[in-house]
């Protein structure tokens, strides 16, 4: 009787966890849906490709980043949840993102031109070959603060859009604090690409190699795609747009 016992209460343990691992995914996919109707309004109503970029908290330095494609006015999640490397000071609160904080900015941002010195591309978004010529401002005093130049700059600083390193062979424009430009509200905010899974950033988003060629096969500028960005709290308690 007892060995039946013990049997029995294996087999439902292994029920529990079977239901467990089932509606885990599903979940947090809701949870998502639950953000986009509070977000609602602040996604502009001709878009139709939208990524969302969660921490649990606004501390955190880890994200998980869906790609959603809206259909008879429903989101539906197309790729996701991928890892994905913010701020290592988090994501700042809204509004609140500054030059050199080390945070992400939150809000809702229009994805823009794309960088890369990629051999091969695949993907519909417009795109520049990198140089060594170009150069995204980061120099708050600077009249290109915030912009893409080509060539010479007397800006102080700047961030080189080709490196050694791999990390900006994808580069995708957030275009966060691009229209109108704020001095000193933050600039060269990008999604890129990571080495390391537990990497982070100055401020940008940033996603394996595999993940990244995924997303730009996947996004049309015809869907004018945008990028939600924010903690978990802060996207499901009020518009940020």
């Amino acid at each position: 009787m007892r060995n039946d016992s013990f049997k029995y209460l294996k087999y439902l343990g292994f029920i529990f966890l079977l239901l467990w691992a089932c509606s885990s995914p599903k979940s947090e996919t809701e949870q998502i849906r639950q953000i986009l109707k509070v977000q609602e309004s602040s996604i502009p109503a001709n878009v139709d490709q939208l990524l969302v970029a969660v921490a649990e908290q606004s501390g955190n330095t880890q994200a998980s980043l869906f790609a959603l494609e809206k259909a008879d006015n429903n989101w539906n999640v197309k790729i996701g949840p991928l890892a994905a490397g913010i701020g290592r000071n988090g994501f700042a609160a809204l509004g609140e993102k500054l030059e050199g904080d080390g945070k992400s900015p939150s809000g809702v941002f229009s994805l823009g031109q794309l960088f890369t010195y990629a051999d091969t591309l695949n993907t519909k978004m417009p795109y520049t070959i990198s140089t060594d010529e170009d150069k995204w401002i980061d120099d708050p005093e600077s009249e290109d603060y915030n912009k893409h130049v080509k060539g010479e700059t007397n800006a102080k600083s700047f961030e080189k859009l080709k490196l050694k390193s791999d990390y900006y062979k994808y580069c995708l424009v957030i275009e966060y604090n691009t229209d109108p430009v704020v001095k000193g509200k933050g600039s060269a905010i990008f999604i890129h690409l990571r080495e390391k899974a537990d990497e982070t950033t100055a401020g940008c988003v940033a996603v394996s190699e595999r993940d990244m060629e995924q997303l730009l096969k996947w996004l049309n500028p015809d869907a004018y795609p945008v990028i939600v960005m924010g903690d978990r709290l802060t996207l499901s308690r009020q518009p940020v747009r």
